[in-house]
């Protein structure tokens, strides 16, 4: 498939006129910033990255720095960003891009797609991001805005196909540094305007082009798609129980966290849960501390 010049002019003007301003896509921005805010945005809304990346990035401007301290360290700066344990992929990464790259961030996809906890996404963002490539990044709000401006549905498939790679790739430009700037443009879309729930058609800059507009917007018709639940569940409790331990200027004893569920059965699981993942070391005293 040729690039669509129908999609690619109008989005990449929308883009260069509404834009958001956030640090990771300055000018002076760090393939290592780009990569702490793509590993940070996952499933996680930029209202609530900002000032953590801000955090971070002044404590950690370069791998190296991340990789010097401890991993504990990194989950005690992650606060409450939900889903710890990409604090611990980003310390590993560092410490990967420390050792084997001279401490900078590689620009090829492969060499990034062999860091520590970094899949095909991520690989493709950074590459695009912060070095000018062509890549398809396909992340939700792609993968929404292409499902209806090509495919003509409402959502895509609950697991990203073959066949949506192929689309994608075959929608971009061919210059690499527009390219790169097509796959930002194409995910800004999908946050500010094809959102998921309410998406402004009105507003659209392909509009006129749109697969699903002009079949009358129809519904989705696959499987249902489930909402997160959060109150209640074992993720709040290993929430509450990390609260505990990022708080806390050293180890802290078992009751200390006993107190923060009232379901011991569901507690001891989120515990051990959290011991399983790397992200809490019981100590031999019967004390719990962040990794060390």
């Amino acid at each position: 498939m040729k690039p669509n010049s129908a999609y690619t002019a109008p989005i990449l003007d929308w883009y260069g006129a509404n834009a958001r301003d956030l640090p990771w896509r300055a000018p002076d921005a760090t393939p290592w910033g780009v990569l702490v805010s793509e590993i940070m945005l996952q499933q996680t809304p930029v209202a609530r990255v900002l000032p953590v990346w801000h955090a971070w990035m002044t404590r950690w401007p370069t791998p190296a720095a991340l990789a010097g301290e401890p991993s504990g360290e990194a989950v005690r700066a992650w606060g409450r960003l939900g889903y710890p344990r990409r604090a611990l992929r980003l310390h590993e990464s560092a410490r990967a891009i420390t050792e084997r790259h001279g401490g900078e961030v590689p620009s090829s996809h492969a060499e990034l797609l062999a860091l520590p906890g970094i899949g095909s996404y991520t690989a493709a963002a950074v590459a695009s991001f912060a070095y000018g490539q062509r890549h398809a990044v396909l992340d939700t709000n792609v993968r929404r805005v292409l499902a209806r401006l090509v495919s003509g549905e409402e959502y895509p498939p609950t697991s990203q196909t073959k066949a949506e790679v192929r689309m994608a790739e075959g929608l971009l430009p061919l210059d690499p540094p527009t390219a790169a700037r097509w796959a930002v443009a194409v995910m800004e879309l999908g946050a500010l305007v094809c959102t998921a729930r309410t998406p402004r058609c009105v507003d659209c800059p392909v509009f006129d082009h749109c697969s699903w507009r002009l079949a009358g917007r129809p519904a989705y018709d696959g499987p249902p798609r489930r909402g997160q639940t959060y109150a209640g569940t074992d993720r709040q409790c290993r929430g509450r129980i990390l609260a505990v331990l990022r708080e806390a200027e050293g180890p802290v004893g078992k009751p200390a966290l006993d107190v923060v569920w009232p379901d011991a059965v569901q507690r001891e699981r989120a515990l051990d849960a959290l011991i399983a993942d790397g992200l809490v070391d019981p100590l031999e005293d019967g004390r719990y501390a962040l990794p060390g």
